[in-house]
């Protein structure tokens, strides 16, 4: 069986380091390659780039990850949205490995 998979929504890069130390610390996890979005409502937001943590380990694992990524990025500008899937499927997987900080 696969790993799980938790993805952790985030405003800004610095919150997404602190999301990715503090999930990897609560838990046995890896993280995949950030990923990153710019909205359309950009200049709206608290920080105008919402960037993707992804944390990939057992369920319960993955759970705590999130979870700890969550409080360590709300202290510095806050949780867009978090997901948890517990068995990818695998064209899930294949998406997983896409990230827009390689282009231009």
């Amino acid at each position: 069986m696969g790993l799980a998979v938790g993805i952790l929504e985030v405003f800004g890069l610095v919150a997404a380091f602190a999301a990715g130390d503090a999930g990897c610390k609560a838990a046995n996890v890896t993280m995949e390659p950030f990923d990153k979005n710019k909205p359309a409502n950009a200049d709206s937001l608290p920080v105008p780039l919402i960037v993707m943590v992804k944390y990939r380990g057992s369920v319960e694992d993955v759970k705590a990850a999130v979870e700890a990524g969550a409080e360590a990025a709300d202290r510095i500008s806050g949780v867009v949205n978090r997901l948890i899937i517990a068995r990818p499927e695998a064209d899930t997987e294949k998406m997983l490995h896409l990230k827009a900080f390689d282009k231009n």
